[in-house]
């Protein structure tokens, strides 16, 4: 019986998981200039796996005898063994797995995309559905054979059909990190930019003015635009007029489909805000338009986050004033009450509580005072007034667009470490 059970035995080994024919593995690493439904795979990669279909093509165009001699020609790689596997590729999903598969969205089909060099170039969107990032992740390749099968990972599983969220409903394609960085840091208004107060006819007025140098991106502008809003049916209503936003807004604008309002996207983007938007678009306007959206989304968003040059240094984490006198006084209560409980008028209990109390206290004022430093800043206006903005402090900036970071974690290296 020793044959049959445990984790080596046949049932666990050989017949719940197999190996199958078909199929890859590779690391994965980044594609931002993918399309939603592409992924990038290995030429070497897709030459063993298309083999059988590289072999049929052969033989149907007579550049070889028989599949014996096909399967020579494919060692050699002569320039036209590629041509044909560029032939087979196209149009024939396959499907890509991370382990653990812990939901429906584990498994989904993308259009490949031959690339050269060893590693699977995932979109940056799916990533969240994944549950993947590109530390080393590895993910698993599979080839559907039949045309079923083709047609069943094409309407079932293509990541362009499976943008809803199967445990919430709502959409599982939205932005992080980079991209949320990116389109928040567009979409920031900044007191006395150049060009502030400006009017625009259109949005592409404004984006001459801006390639030109005559704008900021965050200066207050006004611009005339042109809406389509969706009502309730199929109805639409058109609508121009014009509003007061910032420049990267009205940029912005270029992207979002007919049927969106403006006042979605004037606002600082942050993640939250993307959210919404992207499930507006989907209700409003459907599937096709919101991929396209978010694809856009996300190279506007690259292209600003890189733009910003927002990065991080010791000095961005400006330790709060008030923190010395703070601790101080902390300090002083504690040994008090270390006298207290030496004199026997608390007991043990009493005793931790209190100073758990008061640290914890004083925790959430270094973390107010120190929020406070970071959030704002004084500005002088075009009339000469002082005026508080919102701070561009690179670490303000990553936690307020929730693209990464908490304030409860610059808390810690900014202000204290805290109760552990």
């Amino acid at each position: 019986t020793d044959m049959i059970k445990g984790k080596q035995g046949r049932f666990r080994q050989n017949l719940l998981g197999k190996r199958v024919d078909y199929s890859g593995r590779s690391v994965i690493v980044t594609g931002p200039t993918l399309k939603l439904h592409q992924c990038g795979l290995p030429k070497k990669m897709a030459l063993e796996l298309f083999k059988p279909f590289i072999f049929g093509k052969l033989e149907l165009r007579g550049l070889a005898s028989t599949i014996k001699a096909a399967k020579k020609m494919v060692e050699r790689e002569p320039p036209e063994v590629w041509d044909i596997l560029a032939e087979v590729i196209r149009e024939h999903p396959v499907l890509l797995n991370r382990a653990p598969t812990l939901h429906r969205l584990g498994i989904q089909a993308f259009e490949p995309v031959l690339i050269e060099g060893k590693a699977i170039q995932l979109h940056p969107l799916v990533c969240a559905a994944y549950n993947a990032d590109f530390d080393g992740d590895q993910m698993a390749v599979h080839v559907p054979l039949t045309l079923e099968a083709q047609l069943e990972a094409r309407a079932l599983m293509m990541s362009t059909n499976n943008i809803l969220s199967p445990a919430s409903g709502d959409p599982i394609i939205v932005p992080s990190q980079d991209v949320v960085l990116g389109l928040y840091y567009m979409t920031r208004d900044r007191v006395n930019a150049k060009g502030e107060g400006m009017s625009f006819a259109d949005t592409e007025e404004v984006q001459r003015a801006y390639g030109s140098g005559w704008v900021e991106l965050h200066a207050r502008v006004k611009v005339r635009i042109h809406e389509t809003l969706m009502n309730l049916g199929e109805e639409t209503t058109e609508q121009t007029r014009i509003v007061e936003t910032t420049v990267g807004r009205a940029l912005l604008w270029d992207i979002v489909p007919a049927g969106l309002s403006f006042d979605l996207i004037n606002q600082p983007m942050v993640k939250k805000a993307i959210s919404r938007v992207i499930n507006q678009c989907y209700r409003a306007v459907g599937l096709k338009s919101t991929v396209i959206f978010a694809d856009q989304l996300m190279y506007t968003g690259y292209e600003y986050s890189t733009r910003s040059g927002a990065s991080i240094g010791v000095n961005d984490f400006a330790i709060p004033d008030a923190k010395a006198e703070l601790i101080a006084r902390a300090e002083g209560e504690v040994a008090e009450i270390e006298q207290q409980y030496g004199a026997g008028l608390v007991t043990q209990g009493e005793k931790y509580n209190k100073v758990i109390d008061i640290w914890s206290r004083t925790n959430d004022q270094v973390s107010k005072s120190m929020m406070a430093g970071l959030s704002k800043e004084t500005v002088t206006n075009r009339d000469g007034e002082e005026e508080e903005q919102d701070s561009f402090n690179s670490v303000y900036m990553y936690a307020d667009s929730g693209a990464r970071g908490s304030p409860a974690q610059i808390r810690q290296l900014a202000g204290m470490r805290g109760l552990m």
